[in-house]
């Protein structure tokens, strides 16, 4: 009964077409922004903030530009994390270089600069699909990865690779604190995420979307391939870069390329997959189920070994929650192939109709 559209009328096509044309939804979303930018900084612990809150956010956002690519547009990659490094040694080396530029600017140009790469390894897409995309990608990812290790200039000729990242100088105010880290990459991921949001329901997204459901039929009536589908690239990478300077800066600390490995890839590819692909949403509930899972599923562990006669070596720990999380990605995708925004969808169809049967 609460979440009914019943005497909420639209009197213009933009109102029909409105990102959240129920009032419940704009009422439900405003909570969640303020409860997000007022509560939790009220509350949560810096542990929180750097173990789970700030990593769940920039996942996201790098989830977001994967889910363009794939979600949306149907090109396959397995090299996000690449793009991610890319980012982040790109903004570090404006901010190094180019004395007093600005560190949002840094931030969006080396997203930048990952749209270019993004948009040179998206060439393979004019002519090949699917897995053989995914391998083309695949090699992007360890010739960045190598690139960014082999060439000196780029670590700034830093001898071990791992350089610390400069503090985040935004209008004269430092950005170290957990909370202050937190409203950044915050209020970032929200500006980013609604811009996807209304490029994905827009003219861009409808060609993205025609051009994954048939490319010929595309091209027939008229859509460019090779534009739409580098610009697909180019976006995705894009959003990649940012998440990876935010990666680098607002979490990590440091700037390495070992921290952008493949693992990272397929973590944000399952992000993508389990979330929902070809939704917004479903790249914050897949980054929140990457995220928490193996840390409930540690502290399950702890407890039981604390609380039971069993004890659990902690070798044995490890290996039981990798087994565990890998058991609940494989029971989930055959249980909800459409992944968790589905879920999500069919939740808000039964409240829309309750209590009459559906």
């Amino acid at each position: 009964m609460l979440y009914r559209e019943a005497g909420q009328f639209k009197t213009s096509y933009l109102a029909d077409s409105a990102i959240f044309p129920i009032r419940q939804d704009r009422i439900g979303i405003a909570l969640i922004l303020a409860i997000a930018f007022v509560g939790v900084p009220l509350v949560a612990t810096p542990y929180f903030f750097s173990a789970i809150l700030i990593p769940f956010l920039i996942l996201s956002l790098a989830a977001i530009g994967l889910n363009i690519l794939t979600g949306y547009a149907g090109q396959l990659s397995l090299g996000s994390a690449a793009f991610m490094a890319v980012g982040a040694f790109a903004s570090f080396n404006f901010i190094a270089r180019i004395p007093g530029i600005p560190m949002l600017v840094a931030f969006a140009a080396g997203g930048l600069v990952a749209a270019a790469v993004g948009i040179v390894f998206g060439l393979p897409s004019l002519r090949i699909r699917g897995f053989y995309l995914a391998v083309a990608t695949l090699a992007a990812q360890f010739f960045i990865i190598w690139f960014l290790t082999k060439v000196p200039w780029v670590t700034n000729y830093n001898a071990s690779g791992v350089i610390t990242a400069q503090p985040i100088v935004i209008l004269g105010y430092r950005f170290d604190s957990p909370p202050a880290k937190y409203l950044l990459v915050l209020s970032i991921v929200a500006l980013m995420a609604l811009a996807a949001k209304n490029m994905t329901r827009g003219n861009l997204g409808r060609k993205w979307m025609a051009i994954r459901d048939m490319d010929v039929a595309a091209e027939v009536i008229g859509i460019p391939q090779m534009r739409t589908k580098l610009l697909a690239f180019a976006v995705s990478s894009f959003y990649c870069g940012v998440a990876g300077a935010l990666f680098a800066y607002a979490y990590l600390g440091t700037v390495e390329p070992e921290a952008y490995n493949l693992d990272l890839s397929f973590r944000i590819l399952f992000m993508v997959i389990i979330g929902g692909v070809g939704t917004i949403l479903g790249s914050f509930l897949g980054s929140a189920f990457i995220v928490l899972t193996p840390i409930v599923l540690n502290t399950t562990v702890t407890w039981l070994d604390a609380h039971t006669p069993v004890h659990i070596p902690a070798s044995a720990g490890s290996n039981l929650e990798v087994v565990v999380f890998g058991v609940l990605i494989i029971a989930f995708l055959i249980l909800e192939p459409h992944g968790l925004a589905r879920l999500w969808s069919i939740g808000k169809e039964k409240l829309r109709l309750w209590p009459f049967p559906h």
